[in-house]
């Protein structure tokens, strides 16, 4: 008498992996919301209550949290080390000085003698001269700083350098070295705008002026977070 027996066949690899698969890309969803969404709520919870008083009232601030997301997941493919993507709608600016290169310092960041090139466009390799005179002269010299999510915040490096930027307060102290010459700027207003704000890139002014500008909340480059410092006299 034959004997037989029954043997389940095994289900193709795939069809085996398809539900881990699943929860896998549910996953990685969920951790590109987070991570999305993280700059977003802990800038608005520890630092943009300091700034409400003095937001720029321009349009471009005014977003709904869908309207958000989509930018913030579009600035994950943006290159925002190019300076000139800053201020998109600024014309190309004239060089206003034969200076290449000068260092700044703010002490209470641990920032010292970072590189800024002169009209240079890769923020990852140096603070950005935009615009404006050599400090120390008449005018508004403008400089850009990258800034990343605080959790990789490194004063050394130049993709996160201005990122604890907001943690300045009134009266903080900037310094900046041209040729072995010495300055010393006082913060006396700090304030959260638009990318379509081009008075930051004003030279009217009679005052020896110096602005930082970095793009908040760090990690992405919804706004535009402002440094106003005037030379301190000895």
């Amino acid at each position: 008498m034959a004997l037989y027996s029954y043997h389940k066949k095994m289900p193709p690899l795939i069809k085996r992996l398809a539900p881990y698969i699943s929860i896998l890309l549910i996953l990685t969803g969920v951790s590109l919301i987070i991570l999305v969404l993280y700059p977003i709520v802990t800038f608005e919870l520890f630092y943009a209550h300091k700034f409400q008083t003095v937001i720029s009232p321009v349009a471009d601030l005014e977003e709904n949290i869908s309207g958000k997301l989509t930018r913030a997941i579009g600035s994950t493919f943006a290159d925002l080390t190019e300076a000139r993507l800053w201020f998109p709608q600024a014309t190309p600016i004239r060089k206003m000085t034969d200076l290449t290169n000068y260092t700044l310092s703010i002490a209470k960041l641990k920032i010292d003698k970072a590189k800024v090139i002169v009209g240079g466009e890769d923020l990852s390799k140096s603070l950005i001269h935009f615009t404006g005179p050599v400090p120390g002269s008449v005018g508004n010299p403008v400089i850009f700083g990258h800034s990343t999510l605080l959790l990789f915040y490194k004063p050394t490096d130049y993709k996160a350098i201005f990122s604890k930027l907001p943690d300045l307060e009134i009266g903080d102290k900037i310094k900046v070295e041209v040729d072995n010459v010495n300055f010393s700027f006082k913060v006396y207003q700090m304030y959260i705008t638009g990318a379509s704000d081009l008075k930051v890139l004003s030279q009217e002014t009679s005052n020896e002026e110096l602005t930082l500008v970095t793009c908040v909340p760090p990690g992405t480059y919804f706004k535009r977070f402002i440094v106003k410092s005037k030379l301190e006299r000895i």
